[in-house]
């Protein structure tokens, strides 16, 4: 995040499970569709930070699991882990601020004489966390006993109970909504204060983001009786939140568009191409563009016409490169000809592609130096290599006519390179 030198246009707070990702969407749509916007759009100039319940351990599982894009900064273990970039490089001045009061032993030690408490796994206890399962009957009068035990160390702890079984013990300076304020207090202190915050959630873990003054917020549609009722009784007058009528990552876009925090049209939501213009032209959605069409011309959900690839030669620079991840080195042309092999060989299948942390350098009046990581999914295996493209506008003088690709290069990512390389065109 250090590339964003001022206050970004805007910052997304969002939890991930039932919220972002959607469990019950096998196709993974909506969280493709908010990929495509959030990458043509926001990338360049905003902040994405995902807020979890879950422990680093348990969302890294979910990278691999979903076609989830690289945040900003991760929030994890209910607001006790602060991690920013792709090193998750942990906020000292977090562990600091939560130390204070706390004793994990002693937090532990008190738990472990009430039987209706059942330890969660080893990869969900964290520092300044302690988790457990217990009955939704049980759970009020287990909490009150807690606190009153926990007060005569004392300790100064809270207890979040959410999802209809999950109770977790933090320090009482933790949680979604303090590590937000923290991050805002942070960012006010650098002279970076986001122009618009949106905060995303679904369960009572969640309830805090929305606490936090002069924050946009948005309960989707499928959000839990515990986060509605805490919504009816402390905010319902807050004209700043809403419950979207659209399910998990789609109420998101939907709270983009209904409080006019920038641009809510995914490019995944573009069926023609070809005669769909951008009022503002950017290199990040020319390469969302251009990959989601690859996409729908290898699913057979584009039509399999020369004037397709007539317009995508129109995009390239006659005498442009591409270098495969595999070494070998072709003109753009060659490449574009050769999809014509390719047309349907993914139909009917789980087959999706996405671009991750697109982001763009302008190196010359006309001309931008682009980074990014290609995703693809197809069968449950996942491949990935890192890009970096050169793209020039058309017209010397303005970019409204459209950018040029000039060069394209690809390297494999680690562990997730493809066998076959005739399977990865571009």
């Amino acid at each position: 995040m250090d590339w964003l030198q001022t206050s970004a246009r805007l910052m997304i707070v969002s939890d991930l499970d039932h919220t972002m990702v959607d469990h019950h969407d096998s196709e993974n749509l909506s969280l493709l569709r908010f990929n495509a916007l959030w990458e043509s759009n926001y990338r360049h100039d905003s902040l994405l930070v995902f807020s979890t319940g879950r422990s680093p351990t348990l969302y890294k599982e979910l990278r691999k699991e979903k076609p989830m894009l690289t945040p900003d900064i991760t929030i994890m273990s209910v607001g006790t882990e602060i991690t920013y970039g792709n090193s998750m490089v942990p906020d000292e001045g977090w562990v600091e601020v939560l130390n204070q009061k706390w004793d994990a032993k002693i937090v532990k030690e008190e738990s472990s004489k009430f039987h209706e408490l059942e330890l969660q796994p080893d990869t969900e206890q964290r520092p300044h966390k302690v988790s457990f399962k217990v009955d939704k009957d049980k759970a009020h009068v287990v909490t009150k006993s807690l606190l009153e035990r926990f007060e005569k160390h004392g300790l100064d702890v809270k207890i979040i109970y959410s999802g209809g079984m999950d109770l977790d013990i933090l320090p009482q300076g933790a949680g979604k909504g303090q590590a937000l304020a923290y991050l805002l207090k942070k960012f006010k202190t650098e002279g970076k204060l986001p122009n618009n915050t949106l905060v995303c959630g679904d369960s009572g873990n969640d309830a805090e983001l929305f606490s936090i003054p002069d924050v946009y917020g948005v309960m989707v549609s499928n959000a839990q009786e515990e986060l509605l009722q805490w919504h009816a009784e402390n905010a319902k007058n807050n004209p700043k939140i809403i419950h979207a009528t659209e399910r998990c990552a789609a109420g998101i876009i939907q709270a983009i568009g209904h409080f006019s925090l920038g641009p809510n049209t995914s490019p995944r939501d573009v069926m023609d191409f070809l005669h769909f213009k951008l009022e503002n032209v950017n290199p990040g959605h020319e390469v969302v563009k251009f990959y989601l069409f690859y996409e729908r011309w290898r699913r057979a959900e584009v039509e399999n016409s020369e004037p397709y690839l007539a317009s995508l030669k129109a995009a390239c620079d006659p005498s442009g490169v591409f270098v495969h991840p595999s070494g070998i080195e072709l003109s753009l042309f060659e490449i574009i000809d050769s999809l014509r092999s390719y047309y349907g060989d993914e139909r009917g299948k789980r087959f999706r592609v996405w671009v991750d942390q697109v982001l763009p350098v302008q190196i010359s009046p006309d001309t931008w130096l682009v980074k990014f990581k290609k995703w693809e999914s197809s069968g449950g295996e996942l491949k990935c290599c890192t890009s970096t493209a050169i793209l020039s506008s058309k017209d010397a003088t303005t970019v409204s006519d459209g950018l040029t690709w000039v060069h394209l290069h690809q390297t494999w990512f680690k562990e997730l390179a493809s066998k076959d390389h005739s399977t990865w065109p571009v």
